[in-house]
């Protein structure tokens, strides 16, 4: 058989109307949900998951919230994020505050030992422009730039909007274990009961559950019995691409000690879409 394009082969692997109703999507004024139910977005992990932290305010009877990047490098998943806020703002009523958090100065130097992945990364990688990355930004749009051991307890309790929607793009464990801690076990943490979660390396060959994000995970949860960090479990129901790769990487910060204070009379839907699909209620 001779060689043919990836896009011809997707047509031959896959039923092609999803392929077709997707471009068509692309093109009309549709609504967020609809764009965001179709992967119809540069950066479709971060517009679910700012969608669904929209919807899990609406259901807490918050007013607002606030979305992080940590790992912003050249800023383009920054931009990203500011762009699917105003939209999701828009449509939802609920007022976003976007955050970015990064060196500055690339990778910081790393801990010595696997678990930083020193045969794949070093120190200074991805280092960030921070000048012009400025001139980029929307002027509500906060980026704060030094180690994120540092600057996070020193800012975090200056931002009055719970958390609702966290990308974690760090790479390595130590950066990634920091970002973990300081943000979600500190006393008087402000934070959704259900706070979305992006983690960018947890699926490469490389990757492990003994290093890197898969390992702060798993040392977050088992050190702090207040909040949870688990695979945010059934995103892929009824969705038209439900096998993209970006899924696997979706997570949800379960604050235990709210939820258990928490009480609902009333069976919660997202959209017209039961709770059983996997929405987060």
């Amino acid at each position: 058989m001779n060689k043919i394009s990836g896009f011809a082969q997707r047509l031959l692997e896959e039923p092609p109307f999803r392929l077709f109703t997707k471009a068509v999507i692309n093109r009309l004024p549709v609504s967020v949900r609809s764009r965001e139910r179709w992967d119809v977005a540069p950066r479709p992990n971060y517009l679910t998951g700012v969608l669904a932290a929209a919807d899990q305010a609406l259901d807490e009877g918050q007013q607002e919230i606030s979305v992080f990047e940590f790992g912003v490098a050249a800023g383009n998943g920054l931009i990203a994020l500011e762009n699917v806020s105003s939209d999701v703002s828009a449509e939802t009523g609920i007022k976003i505050a976007v955050y970015g958090f990064d060196a500055g100065t690339g990778m910081p130097e790393l801990i010595g030992d696997y678990r930083d992945y020193p045969d794949h990364w070093q120190a200074g990688d991805y280092p960030m422009n921070e000048e012009l990355l400025r001139t980029r930004l929307k002027p509500a749009t906060t980026l704060i730039v030094g180690n994120v051991a540092e600057t996070i307890p020193a800012n975090i309790d200056q931002i009055k909007e719970p958390i609702g929607f966290v990308a974690v793009d760090v790479d390595i464990y130590s950066s990634a274990r920091d970002t973990l801690f300081k943000l979600f076990a500190r006393p008087g943490r402000k934070m959704l009961r259900r706070t979305m979660m992006y983690f960018d390396d947890v699926d490469l060959r490389i990757t492990h559950k003994f290093a890197g994000e898969l390992l702060a995970i798993d040392e977050f949860n088992a050190s702090n019995p207040f909040v949870r960090i688990d695979r945010w479990r059934g995103i892929d129901k009824q969705r038209p691409f439900p096998e993209a790769a970006w899924l696997r990487r979706m997570y949800i910060a379960h604050d235990i000690e709210a939820i258990s204070k928490a009480r609902s009379g009333t069976h919660k839907t997202y959209a017209g879409i039961d709770d059983d699909a996997g929405w987060p209620g």
